[in-house]
């Protein structure tokens, strides 16, 4: 199914019906503030692991980002210093992705890495969703390195695609084509892991 849902001003009653389905588990394609990403409830564990079967991740072996409404629960999904809280606080809603150690609020399948990878893009449809859900949500960007482009940034495309693997794919205009900025804040020494769109 695909939704349009405008980025100024999300219509609730759409927003409503992808929480919806987020609730029940579904996986659901969004617009973020650098590319369209695919996610689902990030406290589904069942819905988590259909994200990584669908995108041929394994858990045990690669970092998994969740996008939070803000800072305000993070202590709950991470262990963050005062220092990165600061370059946090600082840097976002933005095109960040910021490495943490998960907490115990996580579910089991994020604690075998360790680390997750913490998210709060400047983008009204996705951070609407986050707050309505209640819960973050997981991401995965659709995009793969080797992909043709035009697909992954065009919503119509992308539905065509991926009509019947997700449940909705929202239509929030042509998206980007830079990934965000990943940082790692899992030691004092903070590091840029991948230079995106996002600069320090």
């Amino acid at each position: 199914m695909l939704v349009r849902i405008y980025p100024e001003n999300p219509n609730q009653k759409e927003i409503d019906k992808v929480v919806k389905v987020l609730q029940d588990g579904g996986l659901v394609v969004y617009p973020t503030d650098t590319v369209y990403a695919i996610g689902c409830d990030a406290l589904n564990v069942r819905a988590v692991e259909k994200i990584c079967q669908m995108k041929g991740v394994n858990p045990q072996k690669s970092n998994l980002s969740i996008i939070c409404y803000d800072l305000s629960n993070l202590s709950e999904y991470a262990k963050v210093s005062n220092a990165a809280f600061k370059l946090m606080k600082k840097h976002l809603p933005g095109p960040f992705t910021f490495i943490l150690p998960t907490s115990s609020e996580l579910p089991k399948i994020y604690k075998n890495r360790k680390e997750v990878g913490i998210r709060v893009p400047d983008n009204n449809i996705i951070r609407t969703l986050v707050q309505s859900l209640g819960n973050p949500i997981l991401t995965m960007s659709i995009r793969d390195e080797d992909e043709v482009i035009e697909y992954t940034t065009d919503p119509e495309l992308i539905h065509e695609k991926y009509e019947h693997q997700v449940d909705i794919v929202i239509d929030g205009g042509f998206g980007g084509l830079e990934a965000s900025t990943v940082i790692d804040c899992t030691t004092d020494n903070f590091e840029i892991v991948r230079q995106g769109k996002g600069e320090l």
